[in-house]
């Protein structure tokens, strides 16, 4: 004890230095990865010093997250909202998404399966039929009612998953939309990029571990910045995109929002008047939209609310059992 007037020194304890050196060495391989496949100088600047906070802390990661949140990792010196999320996930779940993807071992059933109520089966079950593959969108569609329409989520079942779910994601048990979603004209253009030069050859790849027995090195994976925006896209890599021949058509696009991570998938649509066009899977009436826009001789100009010119209506109506008729096939669905 120091006698009065005197300032203790702090204590490094040993488990604290284990705690946070496993955070930073997290932090710090997401850093070193992103270096390699070529991301921008700044953005792994970031993760470096992120890690390096992390590792010059005196108190728990753990300990801050719980006593005073995830503003409490945000306000540390070069921790930012990007990062201090990161650190929540690994704190919360072990599991950090980007690291996972940047090594090529995405594996969304693992992270399902581990929701006390699913297990492997129904994991394989609800990604496969809702196109789930993260514990944010496991969450919206219990709230939304979609997960409910999944064989063997009864009601019990669906408010066991998201007490879990609360206690996991530390939020209250209430679902808020998702803010901060890119545009889908970005969306198309990052696609664009993506396919362009995964096609010349002038992407890095990775070796996905998932339906890669040989651990052949062919997943080429681009990190890109639009808006502001970090992006980093790869084709998908789902047994749904190889069962029906889409790992070289279906790309997902992950970027930094706002509120978090966004994810989405950019596919060909097979049939209808956007036969061959590429459309954002959820955002479709967007991308047609935007399609019209682009198509149009003049500037392109609104029309008043609830007003559907005559030409228009039939063109929406077909494009609409376009976009649902490719659903039901598979044609418009995956994540990698």
């Amino acid at each position: 004890m120091p006698q009065s007037g005197e300032t203790a020194v702090p204590v490094w304890r040993p488990d604290v230095r284990l705690a946070n050196d496993l955070v930073a060495r997290r932090l710090e391989e997401v850093a070193r990865l992103l270096e390699v496949q070529g991301a921008n100088v700044y953005r792994v600047g970031a993760w470096r010093l992120a890690a390096r906070r992390v590792r010059l802390l005196e108190r728990p990661v753990d300990e801050i997250l719980r006593t005073e949140g995830i503003e409490g990792l945000d306000r540390l010196p070069d921790v930012g909202p990007v990062t201090a999320r990161a650190i929540r996930s690994l704190v919360i779940t072990g599991y950090l998404p980007l690291l996972q993807r940047l090594r090529g071992e995405i594996d969304p059933q693992r992270l399902l399966a581990s929701v006390p109520g699913i297990g492997r089966k129904l994991g394989e079950r609800i990604h496969r039929e809702l196109g789930i593959d993260t514990l944010e969108q496991l969450e919206a569609a219990a709230h939304s009612g979609r997960l409910a329409s999944v064989e063997g989520f009864g009601a019990k079942r669906v408010a066991g998953i998201l007490d879990t779910l609360a206690s996991r994601l530390e939020r209250a048990r209430f679902f808020r939309p998702a803010a901060g979603e890119a545009p889908v004209a970005e969306l198309l253009d990052v696609d664009a990029e993506y396919r362009r030069k995964a096609a010349a050859g002038e992407l890095r790849r990775i070796a996905p571990r998932r339906f890669n027995p040989r651990r052949e090195t062919w997943l080429p994976i681009l990190h890109t910045e639009r808006g502001g925006r970090h992006y980093t896209a790869l084709f998908s890599n789902t047994a749904r995109a190889h069962q029906l021949g889409r790992t070289r058509d279906w790309v997902v696009i992950y970027h930094d929002g706002s509120d978090g991570e966004h994810q989405a998938t950019v596919v060909t649509v097979r049939g209808g008047t956007l036969a061959g066009k590429r459309i954002v899977r959820g955002r479709e009436e967007e991308c047609s939209r935007l399609y019209r826009e682009r198509s149009a001789p003049g500037p392109a100009t609104d029309p008043a609310p609830g007003v559907t010119s005559a030409s228009d209506s039939p063109c929406r109506e077909k494009e609409s059992r376009a976009l649902a008729e490719a659903h039901r096939n598979g044609m418009a669905h995956g994540h990698c």
